[in-house]
């Protein structure tokens, strides 16, 4: 196909709120080796990216300075020794950046063929979270089948994909959210126990459920009053990731005693600053142990919204809010 010279694409103007959002026209990106550019036909909205709209997320070196860290779409052209995919292969990807725009170019090995039977939508909707789950909570926290695990906001994109992974794997799952539709949505994708975190202590619902023993896992990404009171909830040899602070990163009175007690590990981390060859390596494994289950249908992604890039204001505002369920997508 014969590509433009130019493309539309979204700019963060200045940091601020969703308003700050701007159309732009800019050269198209041109593939760099052992990189694909992708004729974007849907692009995931995550957290990060509100975060870098404020200002407090900023993209690495190297990186598109547009927001957008993960598209779906149609391989347009190759970058010098790609050999992984051919011109025409409908792909979803993990970007750098970039993902708010037309065109968008990723490494070949953070791109994986779009699910059959999936629209561009749900497979836009895949990476970022997919991603962030399976290295957090199975290659780092090791979940496993037998096992409990903790997700806090298991209604949000991350949520959702924990809940359905943690089940085809075999492992129970507690989850909280604010609201009854959310706790009846992750019920009915799979989750053992949803706690309303306004209404309820979740420390104690999480002792109840597992008889005092505690989880075994906790994917967290609140932060701030949440970290002593996750420690309250793990099991001996338990894992505590942390993925995220929304509530602060800075805590006080500490009482660290627990992670000795119990032998807690608890660690964190961060998806975009990793390596080319890490961000390959968990692509790899998402290839080989969930690519399966879209097949069988035992996984999708739940999508709560979509907007059309120009409506990208919207689209923030949306996750600003805290009502959706699931993921909120742009599309061309």
């Amino acid at each position: 196909m014969s590509l433009p010279s130019q493309m539309t694409c979204i700019a963060i103007k200045a940091p601020g709120g969703p308003e700050m959002l701007q159309l732009e026209t800019r050269p198209l990106p041109l593939p760099r080796a052992h990189e694909i550019l992708v004729k974007v036909m849907a692009a995931g909205v995550n957290r990060p990216d509100v975060s870098q709209r404020l200002g407090r997320y900023p993209p690495p070196p190297g990186a598109s300075d547009l927001p957008g860290l993960e598209v779906a779409g149609e391989v347009v052209a190759l970058g010098e020794g790609a050999t992984r995919f051919q011109l025409g292969d409908k792909v979803c990807a993990l970007a750098n950046g970039g993902g708010y725009a037309e065109f968008c170019a990723v490494h070949e090995t953070h791109a994986l063929p779009a699910p059959q039977g999936f629209s561009m939508v749900e497979a836009g909707a895949i990476p970022e979270t997919f991603f962030t789950v399976w290295v957090n909570a199975f290659m780092t926290g090791r979940l496993s089948a037998g096992e409990t695990a903790l997700v806090h906001g298991g209604s949000s994109g991350i949520g959702t994909t924990a809940i359905m992974l943690a089940k085809a794997f075999g492992a129970s799952i507690i989850v909280t959210a604010g609201a009854e539709d959310k706790l009846d949505a992750c019920v009915k994708l799979g989750a053992d126990l949803a706690i309303n975190y306004r209404t309820q202590d979740f420390v104690e619902e999480v002792k109840r459920f597992t008889n005092g023993a505690g989880v075994d896992l906790i994917l967290d990404m609140i932060g701030g009053p949440y970290v002593q009171r996750n420690l309250e909830c793990a099991a001996m040899d338990g894992r505590i990731v942390q993925i995220a602070f929304q509530q602060g990163y800075k805590i006080e009175n500490f009482d660290m005693r627990p992670i000795s007690a119990r032998r807690i590990m608890y660690t964190g981390s961060t998806l975009r600053p990793r390596t080319i060859e890490q961000k390959g390596a968990i692509a790899e494994d998402l290839f080989k142990r969930v690519w399966p289950l879209f097949a069988q249908g035992k996984c999708r992604p739940v999508i709560d919204s979509t907007f059309h890039l120009r409506d990208v204001a919207k689209a923030h505002s949306r996750m600003e809010e805290g009502h959706h369920i699931g993921k909120i997508v742009l599309t061309m």
